[in-house]
């Protein structure tokens, strides 16, 4: 348990300071095949492109402890394009809806209908259209786009940030926020759990106080002696707790594990699952809407390919194939102590696409969510981490309890061969003592010819005479 806690003498300290796991960020872009003719109503028609791989890197600074038991620190990610994994290189050219503008058109429908000229105009002249041709580089890390610019002048806050815009530009060389936990040095069973996050003991995206809770802990640990029922974290990239539930028990390369999966519920609507109701306005069950922690845009995010989700979803996208295989989520996790054996983290993210009237730039969008990206955080224990963690967790603990069989039967046979010795020490003592006089002789049995009243320990008259 002293391993387990958060402290700097403890073993595994510099295991969550410095993740020694190799992390890999998996990357697949979703091409939009046929941009003219979604324009004019039709059904979109994509296909999955990649994987771009990534290593990731993680690691912790300003580590603070606090006298109450806690610890804050920031966690920085950097991400390093591993093209001997991937299928591609960042300079493929890809063609997506843009991303920009078509989420702007969305976010100024309910504006005055000169402001929405203003825009389509502004587009026009900058000859913005409704799918872009760009490199997967300039997708995933930014690029320099004069709309945004255009945009806040015509709605100043409309879109707060300055910049470059790409999907995963604030992912890389960044923290994920000041995270503060426990360290359980007051309560083993509260080890790594979240105290704040921010500052904030609860979140103010969402409709409920159900749904803004902060719970469980950062997704990297968990407290020691898990039970097989449920594990929480809390993800900033989803803007929300999460919770997994228990699936079974196996063993990750030697090692006993309890696997935890995403139940079908974690992305339902408020219908068909009332306690996500906070997390609404919603659509079908199966994507949730992160509107409120990205700046308001109309952007979901879901399983990938929309898999444990409303069927419809999947129809109104031709080139979908959700799969569980491919698709679901996991994370296996050594019992004892918490930590993680193998997981994958997967998630999507769509955009929600309609006609805008007064923006001719959107034609005749029949109402979408189109997938843009789906990635997988993926990483697993191996080489000498995983010889430690072996060695100290399963191997010894498994010698300690052979040996004490082996040695209860060995004690066995020891104990019955001294009772043994101990009763034949006893014996020959017994036949060396004397006897008493009394157990001498054994008094003649009276028969026929002998008088009954005769003593015979006393001489006869007869014989006193001679």
């Amino acid at each position: 348990l002293q391993n387990v806690r958060i402290n700097p003498s403890s073993m595994a300290f510099n295991m969550w300071k410095d993740i020694p796991v190799p992390f890999y960020l998996t990357v697949h872009l979703f091409e939009v095949k046929n941009p003219k003719e979604i324009l004019q109503g039709a059904k979109p028609v994509v296909t999955q492109r990649g994987p771009y791989v990534y290593r990731e890197y993680k690691y912790k600074t300003n580590i603070t402890f606090h006298d109450n038991g806690t610890v804050s620190y920031l966690e920085y990610r950097q991400l390093f394009f591993r093209p001997d994994l991937s299928n591609g290189t960042e300079d493929d050219y890809i063609v997506m809806p843009n991303i920009m503008m078509l989420g702007a058109a969305v976010m100024m429908e309910n504006l005055p209908s000169f402001v929405k000229l203003l825009l389509s105009g502004a587009l026009a002249g900058l000859k913005q259209e409704a799918f872009m041709n760009r490199t997967v580089g300039e997708i995933m890390w930014g690029y320099d786009d004069p709309l945004l610019d255009t945009i806040n002048a015509l709605v100043p806050g409309l879109i707060p940030f300055k910049g470059k815009f790409g999907i995963f530009v604030e992912f890389n060389n960044t923290n994920s926020g000041l995270f503060t936990v426990n360290t359980g040095m007051k309560n083993i069973s509260e080890v790594h759990m979240v105290d704040s996050w921010n500052g904030l003991k609860k979140l103010n995206y969402w409709r409920s106080d159900e749904c803004n809770m902060i719970n469980g802990t950062a997704g990297e640990l968990w407290p020691p002696f898990m039970s097989p029922t449920s594990l929480e974290f809390y993800s900033p990239d989803a803007c929300r707790s999460m919770t997994l539930v228990y699936e079974q028990s196996g063993e990750f390369k030697g090692v006993p594990t309890y696997r935890f999966v995403a139940p079908k519920t974690l992305f339902a609507n408020g219908t068909d699952y009332p306690p996500n109701e906070g997390f609404c306005p919603c659509r079908q069950s199966g994507i949730q809407n992160v509107s409120t922690c990205r700046l308001n845009a109309p952007m979901f995010i879901s399983h990938p390919h929309f898999y444990n989700a409303d069927p419809t979803l999947v129809d109104a996208v031709e080139g979908l194939h959700p799969s569980r295989e491919e698709h679901a989520l996991f994370l296996d996790v050594h019992p004892m102590t918490g930590i993680p054996m193998n997981c994958s983290i997967k998630l999507q993210l769509s955009q929600y696409l309609k006609q805008v009237s007064g923006i001719i730039q959107t034609g005749n969008i029949k109402p979408v969510v189109l997938p843009l990206v789906w990635f997988a955080e993926s990483g697993y224990i191996d080489g000498s981490v995983l010889t430690q963690f072996y060695t100290n967790l399963v191997l010894i603990p498994s010698v300690l309890d052979y040996l004490q069989y082996i040695f209860l039967g060995l004690s066995v046979p020891l104990i019955i061969s001294a009772a043994v010795l101990m009763m034949m020490s006893q014996r020959p003592a017994e036949e060396k003592s004397p006897r008493d006089p009394a157990t001498q002789s054994t008094p003649p049995q009276p028969s026929e010819t002998t008088p009954l009243l005769q003593d015979t320990g006393t001489p006869s008259q007869d014989t006193a005479e001679a």
